[in-house]
């Protein structure tokens, strides 16, 4: 009667592989699970990431008309340009 034979090369092999092979799949999910719920570094406000808060082009004219650096004439203009320019919402 003819024996059936399996193949039984590299047992020890893949007994070293497996445990690598699945830390290495839960590492990639976790990374990937954390990078789809992190916020992007652009929506996180400056305060939080130890920065001081930057300031709109609007607040920076507000800021230089009341030190002085710019008179009355210069402040509505810049302010009518900002306006012009700045994106409609929809």
């Amino acid at each position: 009667m003819d024996e059936v034979r399996y193949w039984d090369g590299g047992g020890w092999a893949w007994m070293a592989f497996m445990p690598l092979l699945w830390i290495v799949l839960v590492g990639l999910v976790v990374w990937a699970v954390v990078r789809l719920t992190r916020h992007p570094a652009d929506r996180t406000p400056d305060h939080d990431r130890g920065r001081p808060p930057r300031e709109t082009p609007e607040e920076i004219l507000d800021r230089r008309f009341a030190s002085g650096e710019i008179d009355a004439d210069a402040y509505t203009e810049a302010r009518e340009r900002l306006a012009a320019h700045r994106p409609r919402p929809r």
